[in-house]
């Protein structure tokens, strides 16, 4: 068994004994109210997955020759830019990865991911340099649009599942239990300094008027075709 393995198994027995115990009627932390460092991670993946939403939905209309607003698309680099690369990368870079490094757990995995951070931040750039107005006349233009979203998304897909589901987890076999309520204190205090207060719902509020933008944000419309289980 694997490094990683390991980890993944003794994260999630970790996680059936929390759960057994709260359902015994285990009096909760008071802590435990606090967002802790991995779900407050995992909840800014939110807003990533869907400004990926919004990227595809740009794909699919370029693909279909219908309009896609070039301003929107840009509003949605400029979030990925200033909230996830400049916020939250940083915040994985600072204080996640160099603690799996110094315990010797997941490198490969984590040398990975800050790669992928470095091109995605590449891409970014590529994506605000084209979504402007020629990008609505030059079909050229509107097909390097299209790449460089889907580029994003073809590896920003895995990326983030990969976090959530094997390198958050594990995060917290890492560190003692005090360490870990201290960094989500450390975590709210990073997100006021760069973001300001209520940064986190201020990108929920800016994603909403992308998704709004493009015709996405209604649930009841967006399911699979055929399939009434939403507006039955």
């Amino acid at each position: 068994m694997g490094s990683e393995d390991r980890i993944i198994r003794r994260s999630f027995l970790r996680g059936a004994a929390v759960s057994a115990a709260g359902l015994a009627g285990a009096a909760v932390p008071k802590e435990a109210e606090e967002v802790p460092p991995a779900e407050d991670l995992m909840r800014e993946h939110g807003v990533l997955k869907r400004v990926l939403l919004v990227y595809r939905e740009g794909i699919r209309r370029i693909d279909e020759n219908q309009p896609a607003p070039p301003e929107t698309l840009f509003s949605a680099a400029r979030l990925i830019q200033s909230f996830i690369e400049e916020y939250h990368e940083k915040t994985e870079e600072q204080y996640l990865f160099p603690r799996f490094r110094k315990a010797g757990k997941l490198v490969d995995l984590v040398n990975v991911l800050e790669e992928q951070h470095k091109k995605g931040r590449v891409v970014t750039d590529h994506i605000l340099q084209l979504a402007n107005g020629g990008a609505v006349k030059d079909s050229s233009q509107r097909r390097a649009l299209r790449d460089s979203m889907h580029q994003f998304v073809r590896m920003y897909e895995p990326h983030e599942a990969r976090e959530d589901t094997v390198l958050f987890p594990a995060f917290h076999t890492l560190v003692s239990q005090h360490e870990y309520d201290a960094l989500g204190e450390e975590f709210e205090k990073k997100e006021h300094q760069m973001l300001g207060s209520e940064g986190f719902e201020r990108a929920v509020v800016q994603v909403a008027k992308l998704e709004q933008a493009f015709g996405i944000y209604d649930l009841g419309a967006v399911h699979a075709e055929g399939v009434g289980f939403i507006n039955p």
